[in-house]
């Protein structure tokens, strides 16, 4: 039996095919209208030209590119309703600028946002919160603010990947809503505070990072709720030990990384139950006693770093059994008896340095694979064997006054200056001696990339392309890198022992990344004749950027030269000039490969704001949102498209500096001035006569209205809250003064000046913006910006500014902290012009804690009360040679070093310096006594200035005093003298780092 079709019939067949798949078949791979407008608002604002939408793009393989450094891939659903939907956004290492666009929450079906490794700026949207987000990846994107706490909301999230961006303060307690998070990851933000208790429901977590933060606080006990997790990584939180003994439920841990406790020493954590482990790190966290048998039995390890401890007993013979291992760090301990020999024999990489071992293998230095620099010191006088020697002693007569080294490169000369090639790859745990002149110890693996090099021979994309040929390699390390200079002869001075500096970040000391760098240190200690550089990675920053794997110390070359004529037949001193040449961050991230133009791009993108974008988030500065009006112009807030807030400073045209220096000041600042102290500098807007600074936003406003505001607007601080408040200050004033690149007075710290954020800690505001009135630099203002009340009295009188006039002002702000009382309202009896006047008194008398604020009643530390009233008076001592400097004062304050106020008597007081405060406090205080204060006048002036504003002057400010000239002169020379009697010693050593 057949079919017969006629021609005509076969077609209207195969048309009626075509129209049904044109109708059915292509509608099923369509994308909804208001969609593909969604998508193509959210590339448009993401300055993404790359992708096309159109209705059938899902179809469309073109979405999808995968390279070593950029993915993108959109990915849709097609099974609902016979329509297609988009379900998950991957736009990976794009450089993508701006903002995280709020449409992604009209993408109702979206599952996954990967928006890792851009430019991105802001926060994160509210709008995501109303999708069924399950992974949210934002890794490496800049992102800053608080954490959002919307986040919270969002609880089908599995994957939350925040790691290195700029987010700061205390994390939001509602993440512990998030009871189906798997992985949470915060490492390397500004994030401050303890881990919230809420976390402790994160029950299914499998991976928990949050290293390179400034967490407060003891590792939380309730880790040990976490019990399917697999990866723990609490490198350089700052947090303080012990290891809970929680930590011992963790049974399915693979990777564990804790590292930088404080605290009290305590014993080894039980881990016996952790046999699955991969890489175990517990570096320097006060560990002490044997290393237990028991990590003999982790037979799956890879990775084993125990260095930095106090670790005492032998090395167990258990150690013969794990055959898999790569790295075994146990340096900078106590270990003591004989190293065994398989370990000796061993080809793995092995750094046993800095211990107390005995009977030394029969190597010489030149032959050894395990790394046992001066660990035997008892060794006996064998020059073959110096290396092993504490102190690497030389091995023979000293004969070295100079030494220049090209880190990781070859042999070069610069000027007459021949720089010895350093071309050896060794780095994981090695010794590597250079002809019994010099030499280095490289220790450590990268995270996530076990076989990055341990040099760098590319062409740096440096920006200044004119700099000395030796900043083109560098030798790197990613945890601890020396440099020996041996066998330097020595001389007739002597030395005033280690220098050492914690958290130096060489990009921000250089102004930028790409950017070169010289530091010069002025004094260098030669043990014996042995001269040590150390360099060694803090746990801070990123370990993911520009790829996994690159970061921590990084050098580029060396200089040790003499600071005085050498007698060649004399031997040489502990003096010498020595020179670092650093091409990054020798403590963050230091190799960015990245082209100079993208590296500028990221600059702009960034700090800078449009005046559009401005005036949107303030309604055009309406006087409804103006919040305050400090020293150099109002204050707004706003609230920009991505629903974070903001304060913008409009600053006054009386500013003396042009565009072109505003937006070098200000990109100085952004880069420079980073910590959980200072309010944190958004960016900047210029255009035509508008000089805007965009600020974070702080909800409890300032200090003064904290203490000094009305019943309604005090917020009845506790005691532990002021104690944190003012330890706070002190940090952030150190960090201005001693840490930041910038070294920045002040000059008007005040309790408006204090702002204080959710948590209350305390963030200095309006740091740098003197210096916008200055025409020059100079220790000798002619312009005297302060404030009556917390000025110092040589800068009040004379002009003299230096740090310690900062010093002064916070010792003032200390005082009112702990009494509730404002410096400049508060008068006791009519003989004492200030509350400082009178607290000398009390002091002579025995009587300080009448000062405590009678409203915290019985509730405070008499001990820490007491304290931080010795150190307020130390602070404003009328001799600024006598004020500590800052870092002096947060060590006294945490009490980690003890406080010895000096005694002020008006009676006595041979120097006639505090008759000279006095008299200030007289002259200064006429205005004071016929009115109001600033602060007091502004709580019931009716204009749109309101009280709420945590920018608003607290007191009457001195701007623009006249300074006697000769005066200034006759102070300029006697600052010369002192600082010259004050000299460096002819034969300590200068030290420059490049």
């Amino acid at each position: 039996m057949g079919f017969i079709f006629s021609a005509e019939k076969v077609v209207y067949a195969l048309l009626f095919i075509s129209i049904f798949f044109e109708i059915f078949g292509s509608n099923a791979q369509l994308l909804p209208v208001d969609e593909v407008e969604t998508l193509r608002t959210i590339f448009r604002k993401l300055q993404n030209r790359t992708v096309n939408i159109e209705r059938n793009s899902c179809s469309d393989n073109k979405w999808n590119f995968n390279s070593d450094s950029v993915n993108s891939s959109i990915v849709c659903n097609c099974t609902v309703n016979s329509t297609c939907h988009v379900t998950n956004i991957e736009f990976k290492g794009f450089s993508l600028p701006g903002i995280i666009p709020p449409e992604f929450g009209n993408l109702t079906r979206l599952v996954e946002i990967d928006l890792s490794l851009n430019y991105l700026s802001g926060t994160i949207p509210t709008t995501l919160s109303r999708i069924p987000l399950e992974i949210l990846s934002v890794i490496g994107s800049r992102l800053s603010g608080p954490v959002p706490s919307h986040l919270g909301a969002i609880s089908t999230l599995t994957e939350l990947l925040l790691e290195d961006n700029l987010f700061t303060g205390p994390l939001p307690s509602n993440l512990g809503s998030l009871r189906s998070l798997r992985r949470l990851l915060l490492s390397a933000n500004n994030i401050t505070g303890p881990i919230p208790e809420s976390l402790s429901n994160l029950k299914n977590l499998t991976d928990f990072r949050i290293d390179g933060n400034s967490l407060s606080g003891k590792i939380p006990d309730f880790i040990g709720n976490w019990t399917l997790l697999q990866r723990l990584d609490l490198q350089g939180t700052s947090m303080e030990g012990p290891i809970p003994a929680s930590i011992s439920n963790l049974k399915n841990l693979t990777e564990l990384r804790i590292t930088d406790l404080d605290g009290p020493a305590s014993s080894f954590p039980d881990l016996r139950n952790m046999t699955n482990m991969e890489r175990l790190v517990l570096r320097n966290c006060l560990i002490r006693g044997p290393i237990p048998d028991y990590i003999g039995s982790m037979s799956e390890l890879k990775l084993l770093d125990l260095s930095s401890n106090m670790l005492t007993g032998t090395i167990p013979d258990t150690f013969r059994s794990l055959i898999k291992y790569d790295f075994m760090f146990l340096s900078n301990n106590s270990l003591t008896g004989q190293v065994p020999q398989f370990i000796l024999d061993t080809k793995r990489s092995m750094d046993l340095s800095y211990n107390n071992f005995t009977q030394p293998p029969t190597l010489g230095c030149t032959q050894l694979d395990v790394n046992l620099i001066s660990s035997y010191p008892s060794v006996t006088d064998n020059s073959a064997q110096w290396c092993l020697r504490e102190d690497l002693p030389c091995p023979r007569d000293a004969q070295h006054s100079s030494l220049f080294i090209n880190c990781g490169g070859s042999g070069i000369k610069i000027k007459k200056d021949k720089y010895e090639e350093d071309l050896n790859g060794r780095g994981a745990s090695s010794f590597f001696p250079v002809a019994e002149r010099s030499g280095y110890s490289s220790s450590g693996i990268w995270v996530g990339n076990d076989s990055a090099l341990f040099s760098a021979t590319d062409k740096f994309n440096l920006i200044n392309e004119s700099v000395p040929e030796y900043y083109k390699t560098a030798r790197l390390a990613p945890q601890s890198l020396k440099y020996y200079g041996l066998c330097m002869r020595r001389g007739k001075g002597t030395y005033k022992g280690n220098l050492f500096q914690r958290d130096f970040n060489i990009a921000e000391r250089a102004g930028g990344v790409g950017k070169p760098f010289t530091r010069q240190l002025d004094e260098v200690q030669v043990n014996g004749s042995t001269l040590e550089i150390h360099l060694q990675w803090s746990g801070k920053g990123s370990i993911v950027i520009p790829k996994r794997g690159v970061y921590g110390p990084l050098i580029s070359a060396i200089t040790i030269t003499p600071n005085f004529k050498v007698d060649t037949g004399k031997p040489f001193s502990n003096g010498a000039v020595a020179g670092i040449v650093i091409a990054a961050c020798a403590m963050l991230i230091v190799l960015l490969l990245r082209l100079a133009e993208e590296l500028r791009g990221l600059d702009l993108q960034t700090g800078s704001f449009t005046l559009k974008q401005i005036k949107r988030a303030t309604n055009n500065f309406d006087p409804e949102n103006k919040i305050g009006e400090g020293g150099f112009g109002p204050v707004y807030k706003g609230v920009l498209a991505d629903g974070m807030t903001i304060a913008v400073k409009q600053l006054s045209s009386k500013s003396k500096q042009g565009n072109r220096e505003f937006v070098t000041e200000t990109g100085m600042m952004i880069y420079a001035l980073q910590h959980p102290n200072l309010v944190k500098l958004y960016g900047c807007c210029i255009e035509g006569k508008e000089l805007l600074l965009v600020y974070e936003y702080l909800v409890n406003n300032s200090l003064a209205r904290a203490l000094f505001g009305s019943e309604k607007q005090r917020l009845h601080l506790d005691w532990p809250t002021r104690n944190k408040i003012c330890i706070g200050i002190a940090k952030g004033l150190a960090y201005l003064h001693e840490e930041s690149r910038l070294k920045i007075v002040h000059r008007d710290i005040k309790a408006t000046n204090v702002l204080l954020d959710q948590s209350l800690n305390a963030k200095i505001s309006d740091f740098g913006l003197a210096k916008l009135d200055e025409e020059e630099n100079t220790h000798i203002s002619t312009r005297i910006a302060g404030t009556i009340g917390y000025m110092a009295p040589e800068y009040a009188m004379r002009g003299y500014l230096t740090d310690k006039a900062d010093v002064y002002s916070f010792g003032v702000v200390c005082l009112e902290i702990v009494s509730g009382k404002s410096n400049t309202n508060y008068r006791p009896k009519e003989e004492f012009v200030y509350l400082l006047d009178w607290a000398y008194v009390l002091q002579e008398q025995g009587n300080l804690l009448e000062l405590v604020d009678l409203d915290l009643g019985t509730n405070f530390s008499k001990k820490e009360a007491k304290r931080m009233l010795n150190i307020a008076l130390l602070c404003t001592n009328p001799s600024p040679t006598l004020r500590p400097p800052m870092s002096s004062v947060v060590s006294m304050l945490q009490g980690k070093s003890k406080v010895q106020p000096p005694l002020v008597k008006r009676e006595v007081d041979p120097s006639g310096a505090a008759a000279m405060r006095f008299k200030a406090f007289e002259l200064l205080s006429q205005d004071s006594e016929s009115q109001v204060s600033t602060f007091e006048r502004d709580r019931d002036h009716k204009s749109s200035s309101s009280v709420d504003a945590p920018w608003i002057d607290s007191s009457s400010s001195a701007k623009g005093k006249d300074v006697n000239q000769k005066q200034q002169q006759e102070e300029e020379d006697e600052g010369r003298s002192s600082s010259s009697s004050r000299g460096l010693l002819d034969d300590l050593t200068d030290v420059k780092i490049e």
